[in-house]
């Protein structure tokens, strides 16, 4: 039976520019990009020298603490570039694709008869482990730990993100098979939340425990829903899966291919035809970006939703684990005494000169104007009412930022990863950037603690 989460703390942004449910083909990508900072923390060897020829599904590179980590092609083609930064650390690698895609195809493996440790070694051999992520530290998992549970989220709340329900359906098979595989690497249970009253592609499936999540931004966070299912502690991890690379690890386990489609909604309100593009991990931006039109010249390319996603350019190359490109105007221009004048354009959860508490429901054009400039820590009392999870945000924040590994561990620094600070990032008064302390905080937690 599944069983209900209602999530009161947060706060839903609603912006103007939200992919319409149509779906297009994106013209074929010259060339595909790998960006390792994707893989944050991960140690690479590469296997292929630059200039070598690849097929689509074999090793670029394998993890130097999991040899047997493998991460693969999404195409066929030379292996042009490695671009390399301070100390020759590998920051992406660049695939010039054929006219004539080659796959590497292994055999199919029966999730229903297999056992863990065949799940465990193809996934490890097929390229699909990197979609499986760990908590605590948000990392690649560590595939020589049991987790104590595996969480699926596919209930979307982030603003302009693309919407789950209508990107798998009609990839239920697919679904069911990465699922029961998933099911044999873990004693506990498969966890999967989809929204409240939604038609969702997950209800029929089986093997997995049913939530039915509803509330504001950031219910939809996988990390909302680990701390209200299964929180974790001190020694235990969990795995994430997204939606989407289920059905990326189910057709490599049904057909033995590593197939890197994506559906990706482009959204925003610089963009005259929102909508869902079909494509694959890695390709460059432009070739769907384009086809949709942009308003204006001022614009910023986010590789993921406006809260969590990077900058890049038109000319980028779609992140590994993003299945939306926002499109928003960027915010290099400044009102005159904007901040002695009553704000109706722009959302706050305070009532002092703003008035988006009036109307909820309402669609705003933001821009990526900060609004203010980096400060200190303002106590307000602010991110409490956001933020859903039983911690205190604003001292684990602190912890973080002075480095006190005890306080950082007491105040559940196990349990968050930086995206469950998008939303508190996004009303500070401060400025702070509270994805970086997080993400920084965890680093050394890692470093120390292991």
């Amino acid at each position: 039976m599944p069983t209900d989460i209602r999530i009161k703390k947060g706060l839903n942004i609603n912006l103007v520019g939200a992919a319409e449910p149509s779906t297009s083909k994106a013209v074929s990508s010259n060339a595909y990009a790998l960006n390792l900072l994707d893989f944050h923390g991960l140690k690479p060897k590469l296997m292929v020298k630059e200039g070598g020829e690849v097929q689509a599904g074999e090793p670029l590179f394998f993890n130097k603490d999991f040899p047997d980590m493998y991460f693969v092609s999404p195409v066929s083609g030379e292996l042009v570039e490695v671009e390399r930064g301070a100390r020759r650390r590998i920051l992406s690698l660049r695939i010039l694709a054929d006219k004539e895609q080659r796959v590497l195809k292994h055999k199919p493996l029966d999730a229903e008869k297999a056992d863990a440790d065949a799940i465990r070694a193809f996934l490890l051999k097929s390229g699909c482990w990197p979609f499986i992520r760990q908590r605590p530290y948000d990392v690649v998992a560590d595939p020589t730990f049991v987790p104590k549970a595996i969480f699926v989220s596919a209930y979307v709340t982030a603003p302009l993100a693309a919407d789950i329900n209508y990107t798998l359906k009609g990839k239920e098979k697919e679904m069911q098979a990465a699922l029961t595989a998933l099911g044999k690497l873990t004693p506990g249970k498969v966890h999967v939340s989809v929204g409240k009253g939604e038609e969702s592609p997950f209800a029929a499936l089986t093997g997995i425990e049913l939530h039915k999540v509803s509330g504001p931004h950031p219910a939809g966070l996988v990390g909302t829903q680990i701390n209200r299912i299964d929180p974790i502690n001190k020694g235990e991890r969990v795995w994430t899966v997204s939606p989407q690379d289920l059905v990326i690890i189910g057709e490599a386990l049904l057909t033995g291919v590593f197939n890197p489609e994506r559906t990706v909604a482009l959204a925003g309100s610089c963009v005259k035809q929102p909508q869902y593009y079909t494509t694959k991990i890695g390709a460059e931006i432009s070739t769907f970006l384009y086809a949709s039109g942009v308003k204006e010249e001022r614009c910023r390319v986010i590789n993921g939703d406006v809260l969590t996603g990077s900058k890049t350019s038109p000319e980028g190359f779609l992140g590994f684990y993003n299945n939306t490109v926002s499109v928003i105007p960027e915010g290099d221009d400044y009102e005159l005494f904007g901040w002695a004048k009553p704000v109706t354009k722009k959302v706050s959860t305070t009532r002092s000169l703003t008035f988006s508490w009036l109307t909820p429901k309402k669609k705003y054009n933001l821009d990526t104007n900060t609004n203010g400039e980096h400060r200190a820590f303002v106590v307000t009392g602010q991110y409490e009412e956001v933020f859903p999870l039983d911690i205190y945000p604003m001292q684990l924040l602190k912890a973080c930022m002075y480095k006190d590994i005890d306080e950082m561990e007491q105040l559940g620094l196990y349990e968050v990863s930086p995206e469950d600070f998008s939303l508190t990032e996004f009303i500070c008064i401060s400025k702070q950037p509270h994805q970086q302390i997080i993400r920084e905080g965890l680093d050394l937690l890692q470093k120390e603690i292991g």
